[in-house]
C-alpha cells in the first residue's frame, strides 16, 4: 500500500477566503460530464456553420485534409494541457496564465499569456455577442415572414446583452453549468440541422468544386482566410485549465482522469458536429455556398427558424464560458492588488461594466469580418498567413460594412 502525504495549505485566512470567492477555485466539485459539455460548448461555436463556405476555398484535397488535422492536432494539445494542469506535484496550475508563469517566469508569463488569453476571450464574447443578435434577427425575420416590419440589427444585439445583465452574476463555471448543458446540446441540434436539411435539398444543378476566382493571388488570399475559418472552428483551449480547476483532485485521484474522459466525449461530438456540415454542405453547394450555411437554406422556413434560434441558445452558454475567466482575472486584480473587499456589489458592478463595454462594441461591429482577426490556433504560421487573408477580405468587402447602423 502506497502512503501519500497529505498537502500542505500554506495560504493565509485571506488568501483562502479571496479563492473560496474567485469565480474558478470557488467550486471544484464537477463531474466529468460537466468537462464534455463545457468543452462542447467552448469548441463548437457558430463557425461551424462556415465550414462548408471553407472548404469551397480550399477545394475537396486541401480542405477534408486540414479538417482531419486540425481535429487530430487540436485534441493532441489538448491532452497536454490537461497534463499540465497538475505536472507539479501539489500544485494545481488553474489559470492558463499560471501555467504560463511557471514556464516563463512570474511576470514575463502574465505578460505573454494575458494579452492573448484576454484578446481571445472578449474577442470571442464580442464576436458571439453580433452572431447572437444576426441568429436572433435572422429567428425573428422567418417566424414574421415580413410582416413585422424591419428591426435593426442594433436592437436584437441589445436584446442578446441583455441576457448576460442576468446570467453573468451566476458566480462561477460550475454555477453556469445547466447554461453550458443546454448551449452543447443545441450546438449539436443545429449542426444536425444544417447538414440534414442541406441534404433534403440536394446537389445543385450547377454545383461547382473548382475555385470561384481564377486569380492566382485570389485562390492564395482565400486559402489562408479559410484556414482561419477552421481555425476559428477549432476554438476553447484557452480555458481548458479553468475548466479543469472546478474538477476535485487528490493523489489517488488526479482531475485528469476525469477531464480527459470528458474531452474525449466532446471530441467525440466535435466530429459529430463538424465533418457532416462542412463535407455535406460542400458536397451539395459547391463554391456558391454562403460563408453561413444557414443562409444557403431557405426551406423549410421553420426548420431553418428553429436552428438560427439553437445558435442564440448556444451562444448564449458560450459567452459565459468565455467570460468567465475573464471575470476571475478582472476580480482577482481588483481584490488581491488593489484590496477591494469580495462582495455582490463589487461583482455587480465590474460584470455590469464589462457586459455594457461588449455591447458597445458589438454596436459598433456588426461585420463577420470581426472573426477574421480571432484566428489563433494552429500555430505560428496560421497565425501570420490567415490574417493576411482576413485582412485582404476586410479590403475587398469594405463597401459593405455598417458601422454605427
Amino acid at each position: 500500500m502506497t502512503l501519500t502525504t497529505p498537502l500542505v495549505d500554506n495560504r493565509t485566512e485571506r488568501e483562502r477566503a479571496i479563492d473560496e470567492w474567485l469565480p474558478i477555485t470557488s467550486s471544484r466539485n464537477a463531474k466529468w460530464w460537466y468537462s464534455a459539455f463545457h468543452n462542447v460548448t467552448a469548441m463548437v461555436g457558430a463557425g461551424v456553420l462556415s465550414l462548408p463556405y471553407a472548404m469551397s476555398e480550399l477545394g475537396w484535397g486541401p480542405g477534408v485534409s486540414v479538417m482531419v488535422i486540425s481535429w487530430i492536432v487540436t485534441l493532441y494539445t489538448l491532452w497536454q494541457m490537461v497534463e499540465m494542469h497538475e505536472m507539479v506535484p501539489g500544485k494545481r496550475f488553474d489559470r492558463y496564465h499560471e501555467l504560463g508563469q511557471y514556464a516563463f517566469g512570474e511576470k514575463l508569463g502574465l505578460y505573454i499569456v494575458v494579452p492573448q488569453q484576454l484578446i481571445v476571450e472578449v474577442g470571442v464574447n464580442i464576436v458571439y455577442m453580433v452572431t447572437g443578435g444576426k441568429s436572433l434577427k435572422k429567428f425573428h425575420d422567418l417566424v414574421c415572414n415580413d410582416n413585422c416590419g424591419d428591426i435593426k440589427l442594433t436592437y436584437f444585439i441589445m436584446i442578446f446583452a441583455s441576457v448576460h445583465f442576468v446570467l453573468s452574476h451566476l458566480p462561477n463555471f460550475n454555477s453556469i453549468s445547466g447554461v453550458s448543458l443546454a448551449a452543447a446540446v443545441m450546438s449539436l441540434s443545429y449542426s444536425t440541422i444544417a447538414w440534414s436539411a442541406t441534404v433534403t435539398k440536394g446537389v445543385q444543378s450547377d454545383v461547382d468544386y473548382g475555385y470561384k476566382s481564377n486569380n492566382t493571388a485570389d485562390k492564395v488570399f482565400n486559402f489562408f482566410s479559410a484556414l482561419g475559418d477552421v481555425a476559428f472552428a477549432y476554438a476553447g483551449h484557452n480555458v481548458v485549465l479553468e475548466i479543469q480547476a472546478t474538477i476535485p483532485s487528490t493523489p489517488e485521484k488526479p482531475s485528469k482522469g476525469p477531464m480527459w474522459k470528458g474531452v474525449v466525449v466532446a471530441y467525440m461530438v466535435v466530429a459529430i458536429c463538424y465533418f457532416p456540415v462542412a463535407i455535406i454542405g460542400y458536397w451539395m453547394f459547391g463554391n456558391q455556398v454562403s460563408d453561413n450555411i444557414l443562409i444557403s437554406l431557405d426551406k423549410p422556413t421553420w426548420l431553418i427558424a428553429m436552428a438560427n434560434l439553437f445558435v442564440v441558445i448556444h451562444v448564449i452558454g458560450s459567452y459565459q464560458i468565455y467570460a468567465m475567466p475573464v471575470f476571475d482575472m478582472i476580480e482577482t486584480v481588483l481584490v488581491k492588488n488593489l484590496n477591494f473587499t469580495p462582495s455582490f456589489t463589487l461583482r455587480f458592478i465590474t460584470r455590469n461594466l464589462y457586459v455594457v463595454t461588449l455591447h458597445h462594441v458589438a454596436y459598433n461591429l456588426q461585420t463577420k469580418q470581426v472573426e477574421l482577426i480571432l484566428d489563433h490556433q494552429l500555430g505560428v504560421t496560421l497565425m501570420i498567413v490567415s490574417p493576411i487573408g482576413g485582412l485582404r477580405q476586410i479590403i475587398v468587402e469594405a463597401k459593405s460594412y455598417e458601422f454605427f447602423s
